[in-house]
């Protein structure tokens, strides 16, 4: 499903080159689930939006399926988004002028895969069904997360990719959100790459590898 060999990527900073990813190298079959761990600043969030075609990388590869993103223009890039990626963000990323049904329908509604029958079954999943009409900034943080987590999922994207989904909420309700995560993720069939800084919620994957020094290790 994913392959990432050799990538390398840098800011430049002050004038000078700095080196966050170096060498990564990372191989996720279909259908797994692995958290990805890392001290702050490791240059975790610079991998998940390389692999989301979020930006661009210096050297090395990506394959997404077979298909390699080196190269993309930025309308291919948007295509590969739309079409086979869900990402969740810490800090929701909802937009204010839609309500949260519409937030909701979002993603599948670009892909051109809304199902309306689907889109019911997944509002009342993530306990949603009372506020679809309500504006995000109404929400609650672990509703917010919940919108974003059934906004990612919605068009049954191949692979999810989530960056610190319950960085921002409270230890009950992110354990309520990851549990959500995990059945929506089993039920579409989709592969999942998460970045978190909770040992417990790592360890409710499939496995974990960590990122150091610009470079990924299993663990």
């Amino acid at each position: 499903m994913l392959t990432v060999t050799d990538l390398h990527k840098s800011f430049e900073t002050a004038g000078q080159p700095l080196p966050v990813l170096r060498g990564v190298d990372l191989a996720v079959t279909g259908g797994e689930c692995v958290a990805l761990t890392g001290e702050s600043g490791s240059g975790k969030s610079t991998l998940l939006h390389l692999i989301a075609a979020l930006d661009t990388f210096d050297a090395g590869s990506i394959r997404l399926d077979g298909q390699e993103l080196a190269g993309l223009n930025d309308r291919a890039r948007a295509d590969l988004r739309r079409n086979r990626v869900g990402v969740i963000f810490q800090q929701f990323n909802l937009i204010p002028s839609l309500c949260v049904g519409d937030n909701l329908a979002f993603q599948a509604r670009l892909a051109g895969r809304f199902d309306a029958a689907w889109q019911t079954r997944l509002t009342e999943r993530l306990g949603l069904g009372p506020l679809t009409d309500r504006w995000p900034e109404q929400l609650s943080g672990g509703q917010q997360q919940r919108v974003a987590v059934g906004r990612a999922i919605a068009a049954r994207p191949a692979l999810v990719l989530a960056d610190e989904p319950t960085g921002n909420l409270d230890e009950a309700t992110g354990g309520a959100v990851m549990d959500l995560l995990l059945d929506l993720v089993a039920e579409t069939q989709a592969t999942l790459l998460m970045v978190t800084h909770s040992a417990a919620l790592a360890a409710r994957l499939d496995r974990r590898v960590h990122l150091s020094l610009g470079q990924v290790s299993a663990l």
